[in-house]
């Protein structure tokens, strides 16, 4: 059963298992900003309180200006994800590999590390 709900509603079960469409307040489907800064005369932007601490910026961090499609996206510079490299460095996934197959690798590592023992 599919259901198809406008942006600004919320379906909510009835304990008697009806479907009830909830109407969500006026501001809860508006894109609102995450904060605002104003650029000074000479081109400076100051980064809001919210953003540094989510950010983890201190005085020194650098920033990095980026544009995707019709977005400039700011990022803090070195803050890519181990998966962000292990994506640029290996750049087709794994092959699945079973239980067994891993239990095997793992006893073949063991096995060679400790064999000079």
């Amino acid at each position: 059963m599919r259901l198809r709900v406008a942006l600004t509603e919320v379906v909510q079960i009835a304990a008697t298992g009806q479907i009830v469409p909830v109407t969500l307040p006026w501001y809860a489907n508006s894109n609102m900003a995450l904060a605002q800064s104003k650029i000074t005369a000479q081109g400076q932007i100051s980064v809001p309180a919210e953003i540094r601490r989510r950010l983890g910026l201190g005085p020194g961090s650098l920033l990095e200006w980026d544009q995707e499609g019709s977005k400039i996206v700011v990022r803090r510079v070195g803050g890519h994800t181990s998966e962000d490299l292990h994506r640029a460095l290996f750049k087709k996934p794994p092959r699945p590999r079973t239980l067994a197959e891993l239990r095997e690798g793992v006893r073949r590592y063991v096995r060679r590390r400790h064999a000079s023992r």
